[in-house]
């Protein structure tokens, strides 16, 4: 497939998610939604899980912070040489914090944290991994990434989980 039919084909699909009449209701719910992927979420729960859970909360504290540390520096790389634009002549909901769309940083950070909890609390696997879709889908609801741009942040989240546990010696 070209990268013309796939920029076309990721535009059609961000126009259908966006040209609806309860566009405005469902950006709402975004917004709220993809708040919890905003980064403050993540400390607050690392910082009570290393605190408060002994068993394995240090050592994904540490998985976390290693992952992140690694994975924060490509992801800024990858923006600043793809230099996609985000969507235009769609609605956009929310004010982007950069002028690049590729690949999705809330998207790379949720699937980053939903791997690292679903390594260390197996039991929470479908409900993290339900969220982190959830973030993703709001950033393509709100009109500031295509679908593209958030399965390339989800590879990239679970790929430096996946490097951290090997690096750590988890897997």
């Amino acid at each position: 497939m070209k990268l013309q039919q796939i920029a076309d084909l990721d535009y059609a699909l961000s126009n259908y998610c966006l040209a609806h009449k309860f566009n405005h209701q469902v950006a709402f719910c975004s917004k709220g939604i993809s708040h919890t992927g905003d980064g403050h979420f993540y400390v607050v729960l690392g910082l009570l899980l290393l605190c408060f859970e002994t068993e394995f909360g240090p050592s994904f504290f540490k998985s976390c912070l290693l992952g992140f540390a690694m994975q924060l520096p490509v992801y800024v790389l990858l923006k600043h040489t793809f230099k996609r634009n985000r969507p235009t002549n769609l609605p956009c909901f929310i004010r982007p914090s950069d002028q690049y769309s590729l690949p999705s940083g809330h998207s790379a950070a949720a699937f980053m944290m939903a791997s690292q909890l679903a390594w260390f609390y197996p039991l929470v696997l479908p409900l993290v991994f339900i969220w982190a879709s959830c973030i993703a889908l709001s950033r393509v609801l709100l009109g500031v990434h295509f679908v593209s741009d958030i399965i390339a942040g989800a590879g990239l989240g679970i790929t430096f989980a996946y490097f951290t546990f090997v690096l750590t010696g988890a897997v």
